[in-house]
């Protein structure tokens, strides 16, 4: 959605959303490398206006600063929360994770090194 909200009048398409009851494996990983190519994009965009992601009207709500420290640090919050969260669904309906599986949530360098 912040790909949508502050790079559409930019010229940044955002990705299509998926199903996420009906989604594949396969579909599910493209669309997540979509998103980032988005991400990616917005933050060059903000380099490139002086450090500062444009304002766009469709970022109503302002309480996020735009400047590209900021707007990254707050998506990498973004997404360790999301990971947060899979570990804590899981806890929650009994399916415990093993121990592999939720230290490489937070490897993140080796996930971005992965096809």
């Amino acid at each position: 959605m912040w790909v949508k909200t502050l790079g559409r009048e930019h010229g940044i398409t955002a990705p299509l959303r998926v199903d996420h009851r009906r989604v594949a494996r396969r579909q599910l990983v493209a669309a997540l490398k979509r998103s980032s190519k988005g991400i990616e994009a917005l933050l060059k965009l903000g380099l490139a206006s002086e450090g500062e992601v444009p304002p766009s009207r469709g970022y109503v709500w302002r309480n996020l600063s735009l400047d590209v420290a900021h707007v990254l640090a707050y998506f990498v919050a973004h997404e360790a929360h999301h990971r947060g969260q899979i570990v804590m669904v899981a806890r929650q309906t009994g399916h415990r994770l093993p121990r592999a599986t939720t230290n490489g949530l937070w490897q993140w360098k080796t996930d971005a090194a992965q096809p």
